[in-house]
């Protein structure tokens, strides 16, 4: 676990926290404009380094901050060019952080949570429980130490990340304040200067928070939808007995009519072989995003042990697909990667010291599951 030093962490402050933590340090605001862009084009933690900065504030910023991501524990690539970070925060557990090049695109997928209150039943996070939110640090340290990994300093010359999607570990409207502090230090051009269009947000459907996001914010939206009817989604994504299917389109409809330039709404839906891949699921589908400003991404299951899950045959996949697409829906099918990593969708789970003992459950339940399948077998050969 990193040990608290008391000091203020400079590498979550947005550009007007940066200028209110100088100003109470009686400095010139304009100084902050100068560290973020030390801290995030260049990839600084030191101050000495900073040269265009005078001794003495040098030696007060030294006093009383510092610039600290999280530690990497480990980082592995993928043979298809796919990087995975482990990193462990400050309550001790460890998330993961996924980069996944494809063309003349870099995608980096950010945690926000240690674990997962949601506990989707097709997602290798959620049996892990939940131990802690990121802080805003935690959250932009991920790019921080992907950006420099790659040598790309400054940040916005010939970067290697160009988009960032909250689609890691945890419910990123379940941790609002630090997560939205983290978006915009990426698309601040003293940050990341990425575009708004390249920064997204998926959300299992936490209705209230996407409202309170579009007050905000405009970053991209994203809903991991899954099931076509309310039935099948209390199953596959618990939340939903709370915020039902058609309460959460609602809201992101009206999240996708404040961002006007006609922006769209991704649809995220896992494809579960013999559970929601049918062609009633497909024509459902139709039915619920009928006049639905969306682009639809089908994610074919990615396994993981004891699931319980499969993923579909190719054929379904693309029989699931041309059904949309003759409806006329704008429908693409995600490339698994780095699955030799386990960093594909769905398959992240960190080492989360689980307060909700969710995982210790999963586990047993995994062990009572296993003794039985034994014991038929050995029935079966007696």
């Amino acid at each position: 676990m990193t040990e608290s030093t008391g000091k203020v962490n400079l590498l979550g402050l947005t550009q007007p926290q940066l200028e209110s933590f100088f100003e109470s340090i009686g400095e010139k605001r304009f100084r902050a404009g100068q560290v973020m862009k030390w801290i995030h084009h260049f990839g600084v933690d030191d101050f000495d380094a900073m040269s265009n900065i005078g001794k003495a504030l040098r030696d007060k910023l030294k006093a009383s901050a510092e610039i600290r991501g999280p530690e990497v524990v480990s980082q592995d690539i993928s043979s298809d060019g796919t990087r995975k970070w482990v990193v462990r925060v400050a309550s001790g557990s460890c998330v993961e952080t996924v980069y996944i090049p494809q063309g003349g695109r870099g995608t980096l997928c950010v945690s926000s949570q240690a674990g997962c209150a949601l506990d989707c039943s097709f997602c290798s996070t959620g049996k892990q429980g939940f131990n802690s939110d990121l802080t805003a640090a935690e959250v932009i340290g991920q790019v921080w130490i992907a950006n420099k990994s790659f040598g790309t300093i400054p940040a916005k010359i010939d970067r290697a990340i160009t988009n960032v999607v909250m689609m890691g570990m945890g419910e990123p409207l379940l941790n609002f304040d630090n997560v939205v502090a983290a978006m915009n230090i990426m698309m601040d051009d003293l940050g990341y200067g990425i575009s708004k269009r390249k920064v997204t947000l998926s959300t299992s459907g936490v209705a209230p928070m996407i409202d309170k996001l579009g007050e905000v914010i405009d970053v991209s939206l994203a809903l991991s939808l899954h099931a076509p009817n309310d039935p099948l989604r209390n199953q596959l994504v618990p939340i939903n007995k709370k915020y039902p299917l058609a309460v959460v389109l609602d809201s992101c409809r009206r999240y996708i009519s404040r961002l006007g330039e006609k922006r769209v709404l991704t649809i995220e839906y896992t494809l579960l072989k013999d559970v929601n891949d049918q062609p009633e699921h497909a024509q459902q589908m139709i039915a619920l995003l009928k006049d639905f400003p969306c682009k639809i991404n089908l994610i074919p299951f990615n396994p993981f042990p004891h699931s319980g899950y499969e993923r579909p045959s190719n054929n379904s996949i693309r029989r699931f697909q041309d059904l949309l697409h003759k409806a006329g829906h704008n429908v693409t099918v995600r490339t698994t990667r780095g699955e030799d990593i386990d960093a594909a969708c769905g398959q992240l789970v960190g080492q989360v010291m689980d307060r909700t003992r969710r995982s210790e459950r999963y586990i047993a339940v995994r062990q009572l599951n296993a003794e039985a399948e034994a014991s038929q077998n050995a029935t079966n050969r007696n």
